[in-house]
């Protein structure tokens, strides 16, 4: 009995096996995880403001402090602009020609010991927006050159007569070239001419002995050529290619060749000098091309095509400051601190508060406009009452 229980609980023992090997096992599911959540779409960055009244203006009053030999270089230059700030068509809202005419003539008439209350009393005092400036300078460079070819020097060119307004496939208008199908295309790049695009036709104003002298000659916009006989003269801006800045100082930050805040003008030059091959592939990152124009006369003109003064002439956007309009920067650099006159324009100085001290000529404009950087706050000066037209816009 014992042998045949055994056999049967074998037997049933084994059915049971069976019957669990017969039966699918179910396979082992890892759940999946859970979708991640969406990104929130980026905020969208509002367009810059397109002129100063759009940016915001509000009337503050005139500065405590100002110093007479501010106020004296500031009058000399406000008057050499008065011609054309009163014929000029403001392209920032705050004031037309015709209200400038009083003060223009007031300071034809005045004795220097009268500038300082001239600008205190005589003007409107405005922020635009938040007032928040930022200052670099430019000097005019003296730049050896020759006024033949010579190996190794850079011609210095004056206006294509192919740079042309002219209006591209989709719509927009610039500077550009007509091409041989009649399509408005981009104009040459430095690059480009560089290469030879625009040699052997006649262009040539003069050489440059050292190219890298007539790429930062470019961005001051002006300069003087010496040449072996003694003689000498002026260029200035005459017209751009119409494609985009690159400041190269920031390209050699943010790759860490230079450090943040070492990135001076006399260390871009060193550094290029000790890398020529690396240094002319960085200068033609920035495409764009500086056609200059024979200058008469004692100094460099300015974008009002009237002389400009050292540390009394700033570069601004016209679109934010009226060209000829004086202009009290409070910096934190005190060189740069005190009353200017906007009376050029440059190619990365735009925006509102945004200005390029002018420092003249010689060592010593060229060591300070080299390490300009200064921040603080602009304030514009305007006749009194426009500000309440320009408060009263929507």
């Amino acid at each position: 009995m014992r042998l045949v229980a055994g056999r049967a609980f074998a037997l049933a023992a084994s059915l049971f096996l069976a019957a669990c090997a017969a039966r699918p096992i179910p396979p082992v599911v890892t759940p999946l995880p859970a979708p991640a959540p969406a990104p929130l779409p980026a905020p969208a960055i509002p367009p810059p403001p397109a002129n100063a009244l759009a940016a915001g203006v509000a009337v503050v009053p005139a500065a405590a402090t100002i110093y007479d030999q501010w106020a004296e270089r500031a009058l000399t230059a406000f008057r050499t602009s008065c011609p054309q700030l009163m014929r000029r068509q403001d392209q920032s809202g705050l004031a037309q020609g015709t209200d400038w005419a009083p003060l223009c003539a007031e300071a034809a008439s005045l004795a220097p010991e009268q500038a300082t209350a001239f600008f205190r009393d005589r003007f409107e005092w405005v922020r635009i927006g938040n007032g928040k400036a930022f200052a670099t300078g430019y000097y005019e460079p003296s730049i050896q050159g020759s006024r033949t070819p010579q190996p190794g020097y850079a011609p210095i060119y004056r206006v294509p007569p192919d740079l042309v307004k002219c209006t591209r496939p989709d719509g927009t208008t610039g500077r550009g070239r007509v091409d041989q199908t009649g399509t408005c295309v981009a104009y040459f790049s430095r690059a480009d001419i560089d290469n030879g695009a625009l040699a052997n036709r006649g262009l040539e104003i003069a050489w440059a002995a050292d190219p890298v002298d007539l790429f930062f000659a470019e961005i001051q916009g002006s300069a003087r050529i010496d040449f072996p006989d003694g003689t000498s003269t002026r260029i200035g801006y005459a017209e751009q290619n119409g494609l985009a800045y690159t400041a190269i100082g920031k390209l050699l930050r943010d790759r860490g060749i230079l450090p943040p805040g070492g990135a001076s003008m006399q260390a871009i030059k060193d550094w290029i000098r000790a890398n020529p091959d690396q240094g002319r592939a960085l200068m033609q990152e920035n495409a764009s091309y500086i056609f200059f124009k024979e200058l008469n006369g004692s100094g460099p003109l300015g974008a009002l095509n009237v002389p400009i003064t050292p540390h009394g002439t700033v570069a601004a956007d016209p679109k934010f400051v009226p060209l000829g309009a004086p202009v009290y920067l409070a910096l934190d650099r005190p060189e740069a601190y005190g009353l200017w006159v906007a009376q050029d324009v440059g190619g990365a100085i735009k925006g509102p508060n945004r200005f390029d001290t002018f420092w003249g000529n010689g060592p010593d404009a060229t060591q300070i406009a080299g390490g300009m950087s200064g921040n603080g706050v602009a304030y514009v000066l305007l006749p009194k009452g426009v500000a309440a037209r320009a408060l009263a816009h929507p």
